[in-house]
């Protein structure tokens, strides 16, 4: 039997999707629109929102904000999106910002590290096997 592990201080909607085998600890929050894949764990104090899709087995480090707003004037409110493939680390205080226009995406494929205080700007695309410093 698998279940989550969710700390009962942590915020998520329940219009997110959760897979099996998912840690969230203290005080992070999951907004309606993300999806998150078996096997990953969001430690305390992370954000999550937006139309984001994280794959399985990652591991996100506290302080991080995944699919916020992008940091672009352009962004007039449209739907787009984050995806973050499988086995992906996220460090502290990364910051992974969603796309600017109407069904785009900022993309992070499998297998990367992003260390402490990166930042994948809006409509960025990450390939396989990256390190972010």
């Amino acid at each position: 039997m698998s279940r989550n592990n969710i700390h009962p201080t942590a915020i998520i909607a329940e219009e997110a999707k959760l897979g099996e085998n998912i840690t969230v600890g203290p005080y992070s929050i999951i907004g309606p629109e993300v999806v998150i894949g078996n096997g990953t764990t969001v430690e305390s104090h992370v954000v999550i929102e937006g139309e984001t899709i994280i794959g399985e087995n990652n591991y996100i480090f506290s302080f991080a904000s995944i699919g916020k707003v992008p940091q672009d004037l352009k962004f007039k409110g449209e739907k787009s999106y984050c995806v973050i493939g499988d086995n992906t680390v996220v460090r502290e205080f990364v910051t992974i910002s969603r796309a600017t226009g109407e069904g785009e995406e900022t993309r992070i494929g499998n297998n990367c590290l992003f260390q402490a205080c990166t930042h994948v700007a809006h409509n960025c695309i990450v390939g396989n096997n990256v390190i972010m410093s």
